[in-house]
């Protein structure tokens, strides 16, 4: 395909991969496309094991790495000491009464305190604890680093270029987008609200053609509501190079959800993609459930600021309910095409099902101009 993304990676197809399942994304890579791994949760030692295996079974095909460096955030050194001092007895047990009510076993008295020091070694949101994760990242033969909360520094552009990968950075909003340009980035990610994960309140249809304007002609992926072939064939349509992709892999064979959240997704409809605080503290779509919706009652306390809220339920809420699968309360950062995942194929079938759906796009649009 003859798009300025996949001269500047060499590859065959313009579709990127955003996966924290290193499975999904060698599997991406291999037919043709670019796997980029979400280090977010992750430690530096994870981060080079995850990276070695991916080195080691890729075949020498490029692939990158994504990470939350937000450019605001709230100071969380103290919370890698005692992370229980941030949490407010009252959101605790909000929390712990929810689960109570429930029925959700509390977690074992003699595993609680090793699996919350677990918790916290994976939450991953300030620069210092993004650096440390790139910094062992460069050590492998990455190609491509991309920023989901902001610009990067300067100074890691430069370094970054001066080995020869190329840096990229979500953005939500054509204002973000300039920024990104001017912070030497070689590529824009614009992403609707239509996706899941961290996003903005901008529909995919206004959004993508509204950043190509403004930062033309450097090269826009389209992401946010990219689930078939007619919305890649949509997103080149409308001026981008490729598309971004996250949800979908979600479904495949190689996904890293457990068979529990794969079949509530099976189950779910766009609708129940929804944008909520109460998860990381920032605005993040993820699969409705009954932590989510405890938050919008009557009676409810505002969502903690980031990454406060995050450790909250990950401590007092994740850790009990996904022992015990308990399912109204399992969930997932997923975008609206969830609507559209109804059974599980592998990552190549949907490589392919992109393509071909993508060139059915196009001779329909040539039929109609002809």
């Amino acid at each position: 395909m003859k798009s300025k993304m996949c001269e500047m990676f060499g590859i065959d197809v313009p579709i990127f991969a955003f996966s924290h399942c290193r499975d999904v994304v060698v599997e991406v890579s291999k037919a043709g496309g670019m796997g980029v791994l979400g280090m977010a949760r992750m430690s530096p030692e994870r981060v080079e094991a995850e990276l070695n295996w991916i080195d080691e079974h890729i075949d020498g095909k490029p692939y990158g790495i994504d990470v939350l460096m937000p450019s605001r955030f709230d100071d969380s050194s103290d919370m890698k000491f005692d992370p229980e001092q941030l949490l407010p007895k009252e959101h605790v047990d909000f929390v712990r009464n929810m689960l109570d009510e429930a029925g959700v076993p509390p977690l074992p008295e003699a595993e609680a305190a090793e699996i919350k020091r677990e918790i916290v070694k994976g939450i991953n949101f300030t620069p210092q604890e993004s650096l440390a994760m790139i910094e062992t990242a460069l050590k492998h033969p990455i190609k491509l680093i991309v920023n989901a909360l902001g610009s990067q520094p300067v100074e890691l552009v430069e370094r970054a270029h001066a080995q020869g990968i190329k840096v990229g950075a979500l953005a939500g909003k054509p204002k973000h987008a300039l920024r990104h340009r001017q912070a030497g980035c070689d590529f824009v990610v614009a992403v609707g609200t239509e996706a899941g994960g961290h996003t903005g309140d901008v529909s995919s249809m206004v959004l993508w053609p509204s950043i190509v304007d403004a930062v033309a002609p450097m090269p826009v992926l389209g992401a946010g509501g990219v689930g078939r072939g007619r919305q890649l064939a949509a997103a080149l349509v409308l001026g981008c190079e490729g598309v971004w992709a996250g949800s979908l892999w979600l479904k495949t064979a190689q996904s890293e959800v457990t068979p529990e959240i794969k079949q509530k997704m099976f189950e779910a409809d766009a609708s129940d993609a929804i944008l909520t605080t109460s998860v990381t503290g920032k605005p993040c779509r993820t699969l409705r459930n009954r932590f989510s919706e405890a938050y919008d009652e009557p009676g409810a306390p505002a969502t903690l600021p980031a990454p406060t809220q995050n450790y909250l339920w990950w401590q007092e809420g994740r850790t009990r309910v996904e022992r015990v699968r308990a399912k109204e309360f399992l969930t997932y950062p997923v975008g609206q095409v969830v609507g559209d995942m109804h059974e599980e194929i592998s990552v190549k079938e949907v490589v392919y099902e992109l393509l071909n759906e993508m060139l059915d796009a196009k001779e329909r649009l040539n039929d109609i101009l002809d």
